[in-house]
């Protein structure tokens, strides 16, 4: 015969539920912080033969715009493992960091794609279509 397994006595079962159901709900509030905040964090970067015009409607509406000719696109390595790698615009001692909500993949796609857009520091490629 095996040995009859006890129950759980409730009052040990009590302070373990209070502790997971607080968690649960910082988690919850941290969570709808995190998407109150990146649902409204819009970036548009429109492209033409002479200027580069970013749109970024975080926490206000900004608009910055580079001449096309002599800008670089640079994705800087992060300073931590932890923190994602900045896209930069730069152009003629000016920056701007665009794209810094986005998955690290999401911005190295959009780092190439600027890049053959954008061209190099002395060349301003056609723009398709």
């Amino acid at each position: 015969m095996r040995p009859r397994e006890r129950e759980p006595d409730p009052k040990t079962r009590a302070p373990l539920f209070a502790v997971a159901a607080r968690r649960t709900v910082f988690l919850c509030q941290r969570l709808r912080d995190v998407l109150r905040c990146c649902r409204h964090h819009v970036e548009l970067i429109t492209l033409t033969d002479e200027h580069i015009e970013i749109d970024s409607q975080a926490a206000g509406q900004q608009s910055v715009v580079f001449p096309r000719h002599g800008a670089q696109v640079k994705l800087r390595r992060a300073a931590s493992p932890l923190r994602p790698s900045p896209l930069l615009i730069m152009s003629h001692g000016h920056s701007l960091e665009v794209g810094s909500f986005l998955r690290e993949e999401q911005r190295r796609a959009l780092a190439e794609r600027l890049r053959r857009a954008v061209g190099r520091v002395d060349e301003s490629p056609p723009l398709a279509g």
